[in-house]
């Protein structure tokens, strides 16, 4: 298996639960649940994927030493 999988496996959780923590419905129309849903989705994917590349890229720039 691998590690990226095993990454985006513990970090796209870890960003949906960091993201569900703030208030971001008021900046959505009343009853627009989908769309908050949706951007919620986006957002911790998003957050996710620039996580995993980052350590990805500090791991293979430490095991080049």
């Amino acid at each position: 298996m691998s590690i990226k999988l095993i990454l985006y496996c513990i970090f796209i959780p870890f960003s949906i639960w960091i993201i569900t923590s703030t208030n971001l419905h008021k900046i959505f129309k009343k009853n627009s649940i989908m769309q908050i849903h949706s951007f919620y989705l986006s957002l911790s994917l998003i957050l996710a994927y620039l996580l995993v590349n980052f350590f990805v890229d500090i791991y293979s720039t430490i095991s080049l030493f």
